[in-house]
Order: C-alpha cells, then structure tokens, then sequence
C-alpha cells in the first residue's frame, strides 16, 4: 500500500504544474506562521475619518461617494462608442439591463405601464447594493487608515486646553479627571479608524435604502388605487365580528409596512458587516490560502444579497398596486 502511495506521489510531483503549485502552498503557509496582519479593527457604527472634523464625514460616506464614481464610470464606459453589436463591457450591462427588466416585466405583469416605472427604481438598488457590496471586498477597504487619539485622550487634551485658558481652574481639576492608578500608555493610547468602510455594513445607508423602498411603495400604491389604497390600512366600515378582524387586520398590515424598514435595513447591514468580520478574523489567524474560500462566499452573498434586496423591493411595488379585494 505504501508502495502505491509512493509511486502516485512520484507521479504527481513528476509534473512541473503540480510541483510549484505544492511549492507555492507551503511557501504560503510558512508565510502564514511569520507574517500576521494587524489585529482586526471592528466597529459596528461608521467612524468620521477626521479626529477634529465634522462627525458626519464618515469613512463609509467617503466609499460612498467613490461608489457612486463607479457607477457613473461604468454607465460611461458602457454607451461610449456604443456599437449596433455590443461587445465587451456594453455586452455585460447590456446583459444586465435587459435581465433587469425582464425580471421586472414578469413580476409586473406583462404589457402594463408598471415596468417602465418599476425599472429604474429596482434597476438603481440593485445596481448600487451590488457594487456596495463588493467594493468592500478589496484590498485596502478596512486596512488603510489613521491613528486617531483615543476619546480619553481627546476628552483629556480639551481640559488642559481649558486649564491653559482659565489658569484659575489649577492643577487640581487636571489630576482629578485622571484616575489613580492609571497607567500611562492610556493617555498615549491611540484607535486605528479606515478610511473606507462598504456602505453596505453601515447602518444608517441600509435603512435610507429601506426608507426608500417602502416610501415608493406607498406612491406606486396610491398612484395606482388612489385613496382606495390607504383603506386595507384604516378597514373600519366592516359590522360586528368581520368588521372587528378587518380592523386589526388594517393595523397589522400597518404594522408590517414599518416592519419592512427594519427588516430590509438589518438583513442587509448584518450579512454584509458579518462578512468583512469573518473575512478580518480568517485573515488574522491564517494570513493566506485560508482566508480564499471565505472571499469567494462573500462574493456569492453580496451577489445574493443585492438580488433579493432589489427582488422584495419590485414585489412589494407590485403588490401595492393590486387592489386588495382583487388580491384575495
């Protein structure tokens, strides 16, 4: 038995291909056991990038911003020079448009007026929670940033600031706000804060996307039905004992519309935060090859993720402009 093994190592390490492929993983791994990156700076909210600027200039709002460049780069680079026959980069956005749509004309309904107002709305989200998502996926997002001072430090250099301007305040305010005991690298101690953060693992961009959809629900379903649309939330004509479930079936379906804020914005925000953690801890404990097969999930979920944000949105606008007694 050892014999074959033997002789089936021999003939796999016989191939040049196979030999450097082997070569390169220990290389790899060895690599892995001395070089270690940086421990992973984790942080649920979205941090300003300037210790001394606005709050709301945030590291995600600058991805943004380089998000939405890339957006209008690619629409750019797709319709100059557009040929009659696409190729290239006009075939892949033509490919994609058109799936788009199609998608959006089957949920729709064939040969209405609600495709044309459908699409750019589904068309945008998907688009932009897709690039979203990816552009957090390469290398820099997360690992290029500054050292700012840690908020003791910062709430410390305010009060000799203040000390300096009221010499009257003495010594004695100054040794108070530090506690006894307290070692010395505290007050030297500074936070790692990236430059760039995906939108997408930001809360507050996930739940503006959310308040998007469910608003341009509540339009596409008063456009289409008019006032008739808001009466599957106030039902209360109904007599005795239907009139009373009706009732509370209007204020759960109330309910539920606010519901879909939470639902569409934390879905989002916790698949693709937990990703960029699992991705930063993979990568601290084994530096290379290990952290490959994780990035290619994030990959297929951030794919995922921006389908089904941007499918529930189209069912949800197609819903609301379906009469409710037609729906039952």
């Amino acid at each position: 038995m050892f014999g074959r093994t033997a002789d089936r190592l021999r003939t796999f390490f016989s191939v040049p291909r196979n030999r450097n492929i082997t070569l390169l993983v220990l290389v790899l791994l060895v690599l892995s056991a001395i070089i270690q990156v940086p421990e992973p700076h984790v942080s649920l909210a979205a941090e300003p990038i300037l210790s001394q600027g606005p709050r709301w200039l945030t590291n995600s709002l600058v991805t943004t911003l380089v998000v939405d460049v890339v957006i209008l780069a690619m629409a750019l680079a797709a319709v100059i020079g557009m040929k009659e026959v696409p190729s290239g980069w006009q075939n892949v956005m033509e490919m994609l448009v058109e799936g788009i749509h199609n998608l959006t004309e089957n949920v729709s309904g064939h040969g209405t007026v609600w495709t044309k107002r459908f699409f750019p709305w589904v068309m945008t989200i998907f688009i932009y929670v897709l690039v979203s998502n990816y552009i957090g996926l390469l290398p820099g997002v997360g690992s290029i940033g500054f050292y700012h001072p840690a908020e003791g430090a910062k709430k410390e250099a305010v009060l000799v600031e203040e000390v300096a301007q009221d010499p009257d305040m003495g010594d004695g305010v100054l040794a108070a706000s530090v506690p006894v005991g307290a070692p010395a690298e505290d007050k030297a101690k500074e936070v790692f804060i990236p430059l760039f953060r995906a939108p997408s693992a930001d809360l507050n961009m996930t739940f503006a996307l959310a308040i998007i959809s469910v608003v341009m629900t509540q339009v596409f379903g008063y456009q289409a039905l008019g006032g008739k649309y808001f009466k599957k939330f106030f039902n209360f004509g109904g007599k005795g004992f239907l009139g009373v479930i009706q009732a509370v079936v209007g204020i759960l379906e109330l309910i539920l519309e606010f519901a879909k804020i939470i639902s569409f914005s934390f879905r989002l925000f916790g698949n693709i935060f937990a990703g960029e953690v699992l991705l930063f801890v993979m990568a601290f404990l084994v530096t290379f090859l290990v952290p490959i097969p994780f990035y290619g999930l994030e990959l297929f979920v951030g794919f995922i993720q921006a389908l089904v944000f941007m499918l529930l949105t189209l069912v949800f606008f197609t819903m609301a402009t379906v009469s409710h007694d037609e729906h039952h």
